[in-house]
């Protein structure tokens, strides 16, 4: 192609090549500017066609297919000129293999699939396949990883599941052995606090802390962790409640083992005035939701067995299995009003927990009229444990729920609360709660599936007053990667989760943030063999 322009800048002809005598010619007006605007334009179209030319003949080399239409051509052509798209190197019919469902039983007995990448690439190293074949072999091969993924998932699921809902022998044979003492040693049968001290338990001048547990070592390590870090210890109450089976060796414990000058109080339900009259809303509503349980989803086999479910799906049906969602001690703080009818304030505690830092200051917070100070579990560096919102939770997929809540509203933590018992009673908490509950009930558990705190994000909704995140640092019980350094720094750790520090799946960087408040020497400790790992 030659590009011809007369002297006088009049004429501008276009020539083809050999065999054609003019293919343009153009008779510029007298005009400058017109001349250039034509000039450039000609100029940048013969540029054009030489790289549409240079591009299909590459293009036209590389493929499998020619191309000799002007679409074809625009096809090839660079991004968003003439309709081109960005085409992948990926062979098309690897996509076509690759996006074709496999049947896990298409695998059964199979032998000839390489089970590792090494074994995976000396087959495609060894043997000249196309891209068909090869696409085949490598989607054989991801299937079953990712079958024996699943399946190796699923069993750890279980097997946490199992052993978080069982209780160790150790636990077992502690129990034990102090209910014996108490049943031979008046030394373990004291009155507790003594009688002198009785007096404090309704004075609002004291620091008043809760605990409900049926775990006797777990409730030691809370109340020897509180005790420990107080700075006026001669000025905290830990009422202690638990059921009938366990208030003989908690009483023979905190007898045998006391924490003066703090003052312990240990009483069975069943020694409260207000739970022994008549029907208690929270055991009806625990009767109830055992029989739910007891058939829910066919148990833990037919959960399991579910071949369709992610993993960590499976894994949160499990945990609606877990006993201690049915348990009293973790119903009865939702009666803190009526249990403890001449306190103002308490600060309730999980006996998960770990307390590190002295807790008087807790008192010094403007709850601003508020009944319930807690932290917030949206917002924080660790994004595993502090990305909860009322979506993570409550099923907003249901009527009830999306009617009457916002699913990003951010959530709150049981474990460590504030509680303004005063501005409690100027309320229906306690009613709403046991509605929400009843509802969940009829509607075979499809609001929330498992624990207390669903119903009691609803309940407290409006109702609670953020503190600092200092007080109560969450997911030691899930979070493997939670970091040693910032647990130490927390003013309360919570074990929150499967991996409880008194288990054996407890994670091993974590225990001794909890086990040194245990005195290995103690011969009841020593004697049901409870170590420091």
């Amino acid at each position: 192609m030659q590009l011809h322009i007369s002297p006088s800048l009049r004429h501008v002809t276009v020539f083809p090549g050999k065999g054609v005598r003019e293919f343009i010619k153009v008779r510029v007006g007298a005009r400058r500017v017109s001349y250039r605007m034509l000039f450039y334009s000609l100029l940048f179209f013969t540029f054009l066609l030489r790289f549409v030319f240079v591009l299909s003949t590459v293009d036209s080399i590389d493929g499998e297919t020619k191309c000799s239409t002007l679409g074809c051509l625009g096809k090839r052509l660079g991004p968003r000129i003439l309709g081109r798209r960005l085409d992948s190197a990926v062979p098309e019919v690897m996509f076509q293999v690759l996006e074709q469902p496999l049947d896990n039983d298409e695998l059964k007995g199979r032998s000839d699939i390489p089970q590792t990448l090494e074994e995976f690439m000396d087959e495609v190293k060894n043997t000249r396949l196309d891209a068909k074949t090869f696409a085949v072999k490598l989607r054989e091969m991801v299937t079953l990883l990712e079958q024996r993924t699943r399946n190796a998932k699923i069993q750890e699921y279980l097997y946490r599941h199992v052993a978080s809902s069982s209780i160790p022998k150790q636990l077992h044979c502690l129990a034990l052995r102090l209910a014996s003492e108490h049943s031979t040693n008046a030394a373990a049968r004291l009155q507790l606090p003594l009688p002198e001290l009785v007096p404090a338990l309704v004075d609002n001048t004291y620091f008043h802390f809760v605990l409900a547990s049926d775990n006797v070592l777990a409730a030691a390590v809370v109340a020897n962790s509180l005790v420990q870090n107080a700075l006026r210890p001669q000025k905290f109450v830990l009422h202690i409640i638990t059921d009938r089976k366990t208030y003989s060796p908690m009483q023979a414990w905190f007898s045998l083992h006391p924490l003066a000058p703090a003052i312990i109080e240990v009483k069975a339900l069943h020694h409260f005035d207000w739970f022994a009259k008549g029907k208690v809303p929270v055991m009806e509503a625990m009767e109830k939701d055992q029989r739910v349980r007891s058939q829910f989803r066919g148990g833990s086999s037919a959960i399991v067995a579910n071949n369709t479910e992610k993993p960590h799906v499976i894994a949160a049906k499990l945990q609606t299995l877990s006993p201690k969602y049915n348990s009293v001690m973790n119903h009865i703080r939702i009666h803190l009003p009526e249990l403890f009818p001449s306190l103002n304030k308490v600060v309730f505690l999980d006996d998960d927990i770990v307390v590190q830092s002295d807790l008087s200051p807790l008192w010094d917070i403007d709850m601003d009229g508020k009944v319930n100070g807690a932290v917030e579990t949206c917002r924080g560096e660790d994004k595993f444990v502090m990305s909860k919102k009322l979506k993570s939770y409550l099923n907003f997929s249901h009527p009830l729920i999306s009617e009457n809540f916002k699913p990003n509203e951010c959530a709150w933590a049981y474990g460590m609360n504030i509680f303004d018992l005063e501005a409690w009673r100027k309320t229906n908490i306690s009613t709403t709660y046991h509605h929400w509950v009843d509802e969940n009930l009829k509607s075979d558990l499809s609001l929330w599936q498992l624990g207390t705190l669903p119903p009691g994000l609803i309940a407290f909704h409006g109702h609670v007053h953020v503190i600092d995140p200092f007080w109560h640092m969450l997911g030691l019980g899930y979070q493997e990667n939670t970091s040693l350094a910032d647990a130490e720094t927390a003013g309360v750790i919570h074990f929150n989760g499967r991996a409880k520090p008194w288990l054996d799946i407890a994670f091993p960087q974590l225990r001794p943030l909890w086990a040194k408040y245990i005195n290995f020497s103690d011969k009841f400790i020593k004697g049901c063999h409870i170590r420091p790992s």
